[in-house]
């Protein structure tokens, strides 16, 4: 399948314009952005086959944009089957919307220093939910299909791979992490030669 750069180039286009306006808004840039994103998630003939791809051995992490003052950056997240996150936050705020197959997300709280599990969530294709540490920013991701991988489209209020962040050891604690991405380099989604 050709990729269709288009719906990506207006949704980055929409984003910027978002966190210029909005600022520290964290209310308006989760309503609005949810918004843009539904839209490019209603569609699955935007995003290239390397970001697409999945790992037998781990979930892939590609970053498709970061702004250039990292306001916020675009990730597609690749889960082959049976693949899953560790109990983790992000600490700034998030979208997550699902282009392709599904996800469950399991909510978590803390209490005495360990993990608690809470609700669980299904993400199914065009959906399209928030984080932040307003409103909930502690979960466990894991790929719902059992034999075909996954894809969602994340959107994070920085460079989600360049931020210190958490996971939280089921017997208790918390241990610092820097994601980085899978792809590790800026990509050129659009295929432009430098």
């Amino acid at each position: 399948m050709t990729a269709n750069p288009a719906r990506l180039k207006t949704f980055l286009a929409q984003m910027s314009k978002l966190v210029e306006e909005a600022g520290d808004d964290e209310t308006v840039l989760l309503n609005r952005g949810k918004e843009h994103l539904e839209a490019l998630v209603a569609h699955d003939d935007w995003l290239p086959e390397p970001y697409a791809a999945a790992n037998p051995d781990r979930y892939q992490q590609h970053l498709l944009y970061c702004d250039p003052q990292e306001r916020f950056c675009v990730v597609s997240f690749v889960w082959g089957p049976g693949q899953e996150t560790p109990i983790h936050n992000h600490t700034t705020w998030g979208l997550v919307g699902m282009l392709r197959g599904s996800e469950i997300s399991e909510a978590y709280s803390m209490q005495d220093g360990k993990p608690v599990a809470g609700e669980t969530e299904r993400l199914d294709p065009g959906e399209v939910v928030m984080v932040s540490p307003d409103i909930g920013d502690i979960h466990k991701v894991w790929n719902a299909r059992e034999n075909e991988a996954s894809i969602s489209i994340h959107v994070y209020g920085g460079d989600i791979g360049a931020i210190s962040r958490n996971v939280f050891p089921v017997e208790g604690g918390m241990k610092s992490f820097i994601s980085g991405y899978s792809n590790n380099a800026l990509p050129n989604v659009w295929g432009i030669q430098a």
